[in-house]
C-alpha cells in the first residue's frame, strides 16, 4: 500500500488510534495535497512539485451540506461519531473560511451528536491569523504538531516553508493557555543521505523544555503506522516511546502513546 489522498470532503467514520470513532473532514482538494509542511512521513505523500496547478477548495456551504448529510445518515443507522476531525489532504487551517466552517460544525454537532468532540489536526503554521486562533479555542481537541525541540530536527522531519519560526510557533502555542494538545511523531531512519532521529537525548530534552513552556493539557505520541513518501524511515517502538512518555508525565502533563 502506498501513500493516499482522501477523495471526499467527509470521510469515514474510521477508528482512530488517538481519537476513537472519528468522522473526518477534508478542507483541501481531493486530487492533491496542499500543506505548509512537507513531512517526510505524511500518509498523503509529498506536496506536488507543479505549483501552477489550480487549487479548488470546498466552499463553506459544501462542507456544511456534506457534513449534515453524513450525520443524518449515521443517525438513521443508530450510529454517532466520538469526534468530528478536521484532517485530510494537508493543513486544514489554510482554508480561507476555516473559522466559519468551525462555527457551522459546532452547530451541526450540537444538533445531531452533542456528545461528540470537534478536533482539528494542525501543524500550527497559521496561528498568526487571529480568526484561526479564535476558532481553535472554541473546540474540544485543538491538536497541534510539535515534532521536535530543535529547529534542525523539525526542518528534516517536517520540511516547513521558509517562513517557519519555531520560537514564534511556541509563543503562539503558549497563548492558548493550556487549551491545546501537542502531537509528536517519533521517527528514525534516513532521508536523502541524512540521519533521521528525533528520539535523541538532545532533541527530547529540548522538546520537554518547550512542553514545560507551552503547558498543553495533554500530549499524543505516535510513530509511523502506514507507508511513507520517504523510504528508509523506521517505526519507533512503543517501549521507547513509553520511556519518553514517562518524562512528559513527570512534567504533570497527561500523555497518550499510540503504538
Amino acid at each position: 500500500m502506498g501513500t493516499f489522498l482522501f477523495s471526499e470532503i467527509i470521510f469515514g467514520p474510521i477508528k482512530s488510534r488517538r481519537l476513537g470513532i472519528s468522522l473526518g473532514v477534508n478542507l483541501l482538494p481531493t486530487d492533491k495535497k496542499v500543506c505548509t509542511f512537507d513531512c517526510i512521513y505524511c500518509e498523503c505523500g509529498f506536496n506536488p512539485k507543479d505549483h501552477s496547478l489550480k487549487t479548488k477548495l470546498p466552499s463553506r456551504k459544501e462542507v456544511a451540506t456534506a457534513l449534515k448529510s453524513k450525520l443524518e445518515f449515521m443517525l438513521s443507522k443508530g450510529e454517532k461519531p466520538d469526534v468530528i476531525t478536521f484532517a485530510g489532504n494537508g493543513e486544514p487551517t489554510i482554508h480561507p473560511e476555516f473559522a466559519d466552517i468551525i462555527d457551522d460544525t459546532i452547530a451541526l454537532r450540537d444538533e445531531f451528536c452533542e456528545e461528540a468532540r470537534v478536533a482539528v489536526l494542525s501543524n500550527a503554521t497559521v496561528l498568526h491569523k487571529p480568526a484561526v486562533v479564535v476558532a481553535l479555542s472554541k473546540i474540544e481537541d485543538n491538536i497541534l504538531k510539535l515534532d521536535g525541540g530543535l529547529i534542525e530536527v523539525i526542518k528534516i522531519l517536517d520540511q516547513p516553508n521558509k517562513t517557519f519560526s519555531l520560537e514564534k510557533v511556541v509563543d503562539q502555542m503558549v497563548s492558548f493557555r493550556g487549551n491545546l494538545i501537542i502531537q509528536t511523531m517519533f521517527v528514525k531512519g534516513e532521508f536523502n543521505g541524512v540521519d533521521v532521529d528525533n528520539t535523541t537525548e538532545e532533541n527530547v530534552d529540548a522538546w520537554l523544555k518547550l512542553l514545560s513552556k507551552i503547558k498543553p493539557k495533554s500530549v499524543m505520541l505516535y510513530s509511523i503506522d502506514r507507508d511513507t513518501p520517504a523510504k528508509g524511515l523506521i517505526k519507533v517502538g512503543k517501549d521507547e516511546m513509553d520511556k519518553i512518555a514517562e518524562r512528559v508525565n513527570l512534567l504533570g502533563i497527561q500523555t497518550q502513546v499510540s503504538g
